[in-house]
C-alpha cells in the first residue's frame, strides 16, 4: 500500500532507498517520473505526484527519467563504477594505478568512494581481488607458482605469497592440493551482495554493509577452507536465480545451500525456508512450530547466525507485535524484501 504523500516526499528529499521499486514520483512541471533516490535536483512539494508502480506513472502521461532510469530493474550505478568493473573483467590481470584512472578521465578519490560505498572496498582492492583470483585459478589448474605470480602481475615472489595468504589464508605452494571457495560480488536493486560458493552449493550470501560479514568470512575460512574471487558455474547459477528473484520471477530458490552449524541451527534454518512467500512469523511462533516453545532466544540467535540471506529467508521473522526486529542487512532492506515478496505472492494468486 502506498504511503501518504508527506511521508513519500520526505523519503524523496532524503533519497531513501527503502521505497525502491514501490514508489515513484512524477514531476508535473517536466512530465517526467523518477525513483525516489534520483540524484536530480528535488522539485517543489506542490509540483509532485506519487505512484505505486511504473505503469501507473506512464499511464498518467509521465516519461521515465533518463538519469535514474526507473524502468530498469536495478538502479543505475555510477558511470565510473560500471565502466571500471567492465574494464577489470576484460583485463583481470592488469595492475591499476591512480595514473591509469586519471588517464581515463576519472578522479581517483571519487572512484575510491564509489567502490567503498557499493562494495565496502576500494577500487584498488576490488581489482586486486580479481587479479589474485585469476592467479589462484592458474595454481588450481596445475600451473606453477611462477606462472601464477606472473598472471597476477607480481614481480616479487614474497609479495605475491603475502597477498595470497592475506586473501585466503594459505601459502600458494599448498593451493593445488586444497579446495578453494570461490567468491564474487552480485549487484541487486538494494545493494551489492557477496556470494561464496563451491561445487556443493552456496556457503555465504550477504549484503556488503552487514557488520558481521568480516567475522562470517573468517569463520567460513576456518571451518571450510580458503576463499578466492573468481568464476564458478555455481556462481553463474546463483547470479541468475538472484536476478530472477529481484525481478519478481522466482518465488523460491532451488540452488543447494551449504551452511555449517549445530543441529539446532540447521533445524532453525530449515524452518525459515518453510515460511511461505509473502508471509512472516514471530520468533515465538517459529519456536512453537519447531516444538521448542521454550527456545525463543536460541532461535533468535540461530536466525541471526544465518549467512545465506534471501535464500534462507531470515528476513521473514518479525517481532510478536509485528515490529521489524533487527536485521543485519539493515531494517529498510528487510521492509523492502517483505514488500517485494508480498507483491510476488499476490501476483502468483492472480495467475
Amino acid at each position: 500500500m502506498l504511503r501518504d504523500d508527506d511521508t513519500l516526499f520526505a523519503a524523496l528529499i532524503a533519497r531513501d532507498p527503502s521505497y525502491e521499486g514501490f514508489a515513484y514520483v512524477g514531476v508535473r512541471t517536466t512530465g517526467i517520473f523518477c525513483r525516489l533516490t534520483c540524484p536530480a535536483r528535488k522539485p517543489k512539494r506542490d509540483n509532485v505526484v506519487f505512484f505505486a508502480c511504473r505503469d501507473a506513472a506512464q499511464e498518467a502521461g509521465f516519461r521515465p527519467c533518463l538519469r535514474c532510469k526507473p524502468l530498469d530493474i536495478k538502479p543505475p550505478t555510477s558511470g565510473a563504477l560500471q565502466s571500471l568493473k567492465d574494464r577489470i573483467k576484460a583485463e583481470p590481470d592488469r595492475r591499476w594505478s591512480a595514473g591509469d584512472l586519471k588517464a581515463l578521465g576519472y578522479d581517483p578519490s571519487t572512484v575510491r568512494r564509489a567502490f567503498q560505498r557499493e562494495y565496502g572496498i576500494t577500487f584498488t582492492q576490488y581489482a586486486r581481488s580479481q587479479r589474485l583470483g585469476l592467479a589462484i585459478g592458474t595454481l588450481q589448474q596445475g600451473g606453477s607458482v611462477m606462472e601464477a605470480q606472473l598472471d597476477a602481475g607480481y614481480e616479487s615472489g614474497s609479495g605475491f605469497r603475502d597477498a595470497i595468504s592475506r586473501l585466503i589464508g594459505d601459502a600458494p605452494i599448498r593451493l593445488a592440493t586444497r579446495s578453494i571457495l570461490t567468491a564474487q560480488w552480485l549487484d541487486t536493486p538494494i545493494g551489492a551482495m557477496l556470494a561464496v560458493v563451491d561445487d556443493a552449493g552456496v556457503h555465504l550470501l550477504e549484503f556488503a554493509e552487514r557488520k558481521a560479514l568480516p567475522n562470517e568470512i573468517r569463520r567460513l575460512r576456518e571451518r571450510t577452507g580458503p576463499i578466492s574471487f573468481g568464476q564458478h558455474p555455481m556462481l553463474d547459477r546463483l547470479a541468475d536465480q538472484v536476478a530472477q528473484y529481484f525481478s519478481g520471477r522466482l518465488p523460491s530458490f532451488d540452488i543447494p545451500v551449504v551452511q555449517e552449524g549445530t543441529a539446532f541451527e540447521a533445524g532453525v534454518w530449515d524452518a525459515l525456508r518453510h515460511i511461505p512467500l509473502g508471509q512472516t512469523r514471530s520468533y515465538s511462533k517459529l519456536a512453537r512450530v519447531m516444538g521448542r516453545p521454550d527456545a525463543v532466544r536460541a532461535i533468535a540467535r540461530a536466525n541471526g547466525a544465518n549467512q545465506v540471506a534471501i535464500i534462507v529467508p531470515c528476513h521473514r521473522v518479525i517481532g510478536a507485535d509485528g515490529s521489524m526486529t533487527g536485521y543485519g542487512g539493515m531494517i529498510w532492506r528487510k521492509q523492502w524484501l517483505l514488500e517485494h515478496e508480498r507483491r510476488m505472492a499476490a501476483e502468483q494468486q492472480q495467475t
